[in-house]
């Protein structure tokens, strides 16, 4: 995709050089993207997340405070999606090459171990091809935390709906960890039911060691009992702590239950 333009310099002569066409085209993302190979139908972007450590702590992209909680503390993204992805987001600074806010963000998660993939939010009743674009946007976020701050990477899997759930997979071949967030679906039993199901067409599309969850319960039976078909194959279910979770440990039995 080389071009190449030439420039009159103030003493009249003339140079040729090449033109910075991703910025032209505003397709810098393919600085992360041609990093790795695409996959399926849509080419997502191909992620490899093979850890055997896992986190233990969960912290809000909102947490900063919270990055380096314990050594193995993961940052992840469950918030309204204007918090974290918004026209300032990580995203759109990699997408417009945008280098401040691109040296504000490295200079954010700096030092993070785990980077969890961001819980861009997925919904049924919006054209399929915006929920489609945003896997494709947690992907190059994953990407980018991967090569600019040498986090652990780990895709979460996002789906609008179990139709499409295994082209939102395409890519993840080759992960043998990813994570889960039970948010909205541990109280509604429609949306409890889905939830297994997707865990179930997961665990039989990818070969899984762990799964990691996101889940802000008093206790961890409800989010184990959604995850109880990838126990029962052998995946290790990790549920660590976040300020949500241990918030509602407290209000249930106190702060010794918390610490349990």
């Amino acid at each position: 995709m080389k071009k190449t333009e030439t420039i009159i310099q103030e003493d009249g002569t003339k140079i040729t050089q090449d033109k910075n066409m991703k910025r032209l085209l505003n397709i810098n993302y393919l600085k992360y993207g041609n990093k790795t190979f695409s996959s399926g139908w849509l080419d997502y972007p191909e992620i490899y997340c093979n850890t055997r450590i896992y986190p233990d702590f969960l912290a809000l992209y909102s947490e900063p405070g919270l990055y380096y909680k314990t050594e193995n503390t993961g940052v992840c993204f469950n918030l309204y999606d204007k918090e974290f992805d918004g026209k300032n987001g990580l995203f759109n600074a990699i997408y417009y090459d945008d280098l401040p806010r691109l040296k504000f963000f490295k200079n954010r998660f700096q030092g993070v171990r785990f980077f969890m993939g961001p819980d861009c939010s997925q919904l049924d009743d919006v054209h399929k091809i915006e929920s489609f674009y945003r896997v494709f946007r947690q992907r190059i976020m994953l990407l980018w935390s991967l090569f600019e701050i040498n986090a652990i990477a780990v895709p979460q899997i996002l789906f609008p709906s179990l139709k499409v759930l295994p082209i939102t997979l395409d890519g993840l071949q080759s992960s043998s960890v990813v994570a889960f967030s039970t948010k909205g679906y541990i109280n509604n039993a429609i949306e409890n039911k889905i939830m297994k199901e997707a865990v179930k067409i997961t665990v039989e599309t990818l070969h899984l060691h762990a799964i990691i969850v996101y889940d802000v319960c008093a206790t961890n039976e409800p989010a184990m009992e959604i995850f109880r078909y990838a126990s029962d194959n052998g995946i290790k279910i990790i549920i660590p702590a976040n300020t949500l979770k241990i918030r509602n440990q407290i209000n249930v039995g106190g702060d010794e239950y918390a610490q349990q």
